[in-house]
């Protein structure tokens, strides 16, 4: 059975990453769903709550991404990516011993432990799209590993609301271990074609030094910092809208826990398939020019969510368009990544993107949080600012390369102006 199940060259890695953002996502939104009922300091708001949680994810990346990085340069990625994820088992267990004792500051503790090991890992397992693909498999790769991320954050979204409202202790404890038993042994099937590592690398570990370093590097190759600039954006935007999904389907719609974990898992199905058709379209070269498309698109839908009342079936319809269009946004810039030509420097700029990509999600906690609590929680303002920054982003394309408005015409022509 499990035989089967591998004989793809794909599916290990696939199902390793889907099952590692499961849990990752089953665990904090267990935490805003259920910890509301604890007894808790009178300081934390649901919204601040959201904040904490969201954070603790976010810091190791500021701080470990280097270290992470050259794990994955130095070592073999798929011993790098086991390890880490045998090391999930003890971090579950804490969060159920928090979960049985409504230990709000252990659960809390346990999600940045999660953020710490997923983050050592991070580089490996990015990296290992290229070694088991090659070149010609990156986009396709890219597009399905970015697909099954998100799937793995619908159903960790979805089931933690379920388990809010129905569920008994002891499954949630037992899906915390299963789901890192099962994400261990996923990524002991996974076959790889690694280059050697590089045991003589040295460099930088201060995290400000880093990043500074791989800038300067990535600015040797034209589109590689854009592209980082782009897959960040991406996280920014995406993770201001998933907090603020929250508290809009609750306050304006009145919704139930159950409710609300359906319309979150209603965006990640939008991003999945998203980045699934994405990948498709782009075939062996990543295709630019959907990335303009992406977030020209994702600013007119979230003009309307901001400027608009809309009744609660058709909102559902525009946060699931927003999100599919944030895939076409998503895949072009990690492929361009991808099939930059770095060899084994690959695992350091895949680092150097978790830095910054975190650097802008954390910056987007914060404009949740300012948001909100300058508003006093007017779901619409934070709209506003999403819809605001990714203008600006999608300003940011038009005019930081000519390639990125010419591959947009070209696919908007279906290919007949020349250029």
């Amino acid at each position: 059975m499990m035989q089967s199940i591998f004989r793809n060259k794909w599916n290990a890695l696939f199902i390793s990453n889907f099952l590692g953002v499961f849990n990752d996502n089953l665990l904090k939104n267990c935490i805003i769903f259920i910890s509301v009922a604890w007894a808790m300091p009178t300081w934390i708001t649901q919204s601040q709550l959201i904040s904490i949680v969201s954070a603790a994810l976010i810091i190791p990346y500021l701080i470990l991404s280097p270290v992470a990085g050259r794990l994955s340069v130095i070592y073999s990625k798929k011993k790098v990516f086991q390890f880490f994820k045998l090391l999930e088992l003890p971090i579950m267990l804490t969060a159920c011993i928090a979960f049985y004792y409504q230990w709000i500051l252990l659960a809390v503790f346990a999600v940045l432990l999660m953020g710490i090991q997923s983050c050592l890992y991070s580089p490996s397992k990015y990296s290992l799209i290229r070694d088991i693909g090659g070149e010609e498999g990156v986009s396709y790769g890219s597009g399905v590993f970015e697909t099954m991320a998100f799937l793995g954050i619908l159903l960790g979204t979805v089931t933690a609301s379920l388990l809010s409202d129905f569920a008994r202790p002891w499954l949630i404890y037992s899906l915390f271990v299963g789901v890192a038993l099962l994400g261990y042994f996923s990524t002991r099937a996974i076959k790889a074609v690694e280059q050697p590592e590089n045991t003589d690398e040295t460099g930088q570990l201060n995290p400000i030094g880093f990043l500074l370093n791989s800038y300067r590097f990535a600015a040797n190759y034209p589109l590689l910092n854009p592209a980082v600039f782009g897959a960040s954006s991406f996280w920014l935007i995406g993770g201001m809208l998933q907090m603020n999904l929250v508290i809009h389907t609750k306050n304006i719609y009145q919704a139930s826990n159950t409710t609300t974990g359906l319309i979150m898992a209603v965006a990640a199905i939008g991003i999945a398939l998203g980045c699934w058709v994405a990948g498709k379209i782009s075939g062996n070269e990543p295709k630019k020019g959907l990335i303009l498309i992406g977030i020209g698109s994702m600013s007119l839908l979230l003009f309307v969510l901001t400027f608009f009342s809309l009744n609660f079936y058709l909102y559902a319809v525009v946060v699931f368009s927003i999100a599919f269009m944030g895939g076409f946004f998503q895949v072009p810039s990690l492929a361009i990544v991808q099939q930059s030509k770095l060899e084994r420097k690959l695992g350091d700029m895949v680092a150097y993107l978790n830095m910054v990509t975190f650097i802008f999600v954390l910056f987007g906690t914060f404009l949740f949080w300012l948001g909100t609590l300058l508003s006093s929680e007017n779901s619409y303002v934070v709209f506003g600012s999403i819809f605001i920054v990714s203008v600006f982003v999608g300003l940011f394309f038009l005019f930081s390369s000519p390639v990125f408005y010419r591959e947009t015409l070209k696919i908007l022509t279906f290919g007949k102006k020349k250029m």
